[in-house]
């Protein structure tokens, strides 16, 4: 694991791999460790970062860093040190709100954005999120198996405060409203047995604009990446491989999996 120090403060990350640039994003429930496994899947044609948001695993702790705005911020300082150019985003829970918040911000940035347990609605964020410690949210969200254990084992490590100031901003940010106004191609990802960001309704995703699709995960819950991994990484690599630019609309999931419909 390395660091790097931004605004006078340490901010831990990993990279692996060669290529393009793909940055993953990590959720209001461990840290940049759980996203190991999907790093090594891409790593073989990209070069995949992950790094801790401020109040995460090893970064800094500090409550005025906590906003939206200053997570936000804060992917655009990592890439600028470690000196990348155009990315990929991949993001989970509070990393995908802030992938895109980050893209609609700096659109020239942003190639693509996957985004996994993303609130689409008003409401479908469960209250508990605000009411449990970090180490009561692990053992509601997450079951104990191998695959798990990294994200358990830092749940830990978080600043309650770093969850419950995003949480609270989100209204603010008018976080339902960005994936209408993103122009940047995005693939969106729920698990349907999600229990702390709900599904999002049928005419919600009626509204999606055309560079966006949606596609749900069962037999998954909040972390369809470690419930369903092998599937998960597939559609993560199927949609890493479209063209630039190009809308994700036709990649879908089936008893066989279909990269692309003809």
């Amino acid at each position: 694991m390395s660091a790097i120090i931004l605004e006078n403060e340490i901010v831990h990350y990993e990279v692996l791999g060669r290529g393009r640039p793909v940055v993953f994003l990590h959720g209001w429930v461990g840290s940049w460790r759980y996203w190991i496994p999907s790093m090594q899947a891409v790593s073989t044609s990209y070069r995949a970062y992950a790094f801790d948001f401020w109040g995460y695993g090893g970064s800094a702790k500090q409550a005025s860093r906590y906003l939206l705005s200053a997570q936000t911020e804060l992917v655009n300082q990592f890439m600028y040190e470690l000196g990348m150019g155009k990315i990929a985003l991949i993001g989970h829970g509070l990393g995908a709100v802030v992938g895109l918040l980050f893209a609609e911000k700096y659109p020239q940035l942003v190639d693509r954005v996957m985004a996994v347990s993303m609130p689409l609605e008003t409401g479908l964020v469960s209250p508990r999120l605000q009411q449990l410690s970090p180490l009561e949210l692990a053992e509601w969200l997450l079951g104990a198996t191998p695959e798990t254990q990294a994200a358990r084992a830092e749940a830990p490590h978080a600043d309650q405060e770093a969850i419950l100031r995003t949480l609270n901003n989100l209204k603010m940010a008018e976080i339902t409203q960005v994936p209408n106004r993103l122009r940047t191609p995005c693939l969106l990802v729920n698990g349907l047995e999600d229990p702390a960001v709900g599904h999002p309704s049928e005419a919600r995703l009626e509204q999606l604009p055309d560079n966006m699709h949606h596609i749900t995960f069962d037999r998954s819950g909040h972390f369809p990446m470690l419930d369903r991994p092998a599937k998960f990484n597939r559609l993560m690599i199927d949609f890493l491989s479209l063209a630039s630019g190009e809308s994700p609309t036709q990649l879908q999931l089936k008893e066989e999996w279909v990269r692309r419909l003809r």
